[in-house]
């Protein structure tokens, strides 16, 4: 990829806090105008790695850029040009949705602000509940008035660290439909989520896992590198499937509502596999596509945990 054409391009990137290594050696790539899902459990480094790209928080290693800044010597510049919604509320909730957005205009000295919050607001479809307190928005509304508050300085990167947790799927779509939008004009996106529908919806993803990137690029390019193979289980007494496959470590088996999908990166057959230990079992197996969910699953059961 030519540098030019990369909103994000850093190398090694690392952070400690004591002994513990949060971060450890990541390299990403996003391209401009692209959406990037970065993915990874609870306390994998998601937040850390967000926080250093956009200057919030020094490397103790590494280096990059963040469009055309460098990273360690060129933070401020970063800031001026990145939009940052964090995962909690930040917003004063006994102020309206106009009054947070000509607040956040005055306090950073905007030209023509007013014009800038009230764009803000008819972009966003906030413009008819602009009197509305913060505080009594439903979690959807707060969550696009953080991402109005987010684009007021039309930045050319934007940073999300899960936006769309606790929010109805409703919201999420409309949150997603937005996010497309912003991208098609040219804004760089990199958002962190829990939610497999959501990381489809990405251009590329990154999936992190107790600080180290275990894997990268398009859904297909994330699916075919995991080289794992599928298969869905149906029928009576499931939990002795699971029973079964618990004592060998080759297979992978996750329950999905009245179905149970086993993997394996061996190579071997799980149907002839079941067959052997129990020849006249009553379940229907057969073979279905790999999907994010199984890779991801996967991807985390054999990381290394960095607290120990």
């Amino acid at each position: 990829m030519n540098g030019a054409d990369l909103a994000i391009d850093v190398r090694g990137l690392t952070k400690q806090f004591g002994d513990r290594t949060v971060v450890d050696g990541i390299d990403i790539q996003v391209r401009r105008g692209e959406i990037c899902g970065f993915l990874g459990p609870n306390g994998s480094g998601k937040t850390t790695t967000i926080r250093m790209l956009c200057g919030l928080l020094e490397p103790c290693a590494g280096e990059g850029h963040c469009l055309g800044f460098d990273l360690l010597t060129q933070s401020r510049q970063i800031k001026l040009r990145t939009g940052y919604m964090t995962q909690k509320f930040g917003l004063y909730e006994d102020l309206s949705i106009e009054e947070n957005l000509r607040f956040i205009a005055e306090v950073y000295d905007m030209p023509k602000g007013r014009e800038l919050v009230r764009q803000t607001l008819d972009k966003l479809g906030l413009y008819e509940r602009r009197q509305q307190l913060a505080g009594s928005l439903s979690g959807g509304w707060k969550q696009r008035l953080a991402l109005a508050a987010c684009l007021l300085h039309e930045p050319e990167l934007l940073l999300l660290d899960e936006p769309t947790a606790g929010v109805d799927p409703k919201a999420r779509r409309d949150f997603w439909h937005q996010i497309h939008l912003l991208a098609a004009e040219g804004l760089t996106v990199l958002v962190s989520t829990h939610y497999m529908d959501e990381a489809e919806r990405c251009h590329r993803l990154a999936y992190i896992s107790y600080g180290k990137l275990l894997t990268s690029g398009t859904t297909q390019d994330v699916i075919a590198s995991s080289k794992l193979k599928t298969w869905e289980v149906t029928g009576p007494q499931l939990d002795r499937v699971m029973a079964l496959t618990a004592q060998h470590q080759h297979w992978m088996a996750v329950p999905f509502g009245t179905e149970i999908h086993v993997s394996s990166v061996t190579g071997r057959d799980f149907g002839g596999w079941l067959s052997s230990i129990e020849p006249d079992h009553p379940w229907q197996i057969r073979t279905i596509p790999t999907g994010l969910e199984d890779v991801f699953i996967h991807l985390s059961q054999h990381a290394q945990d960095n607290f120990r």
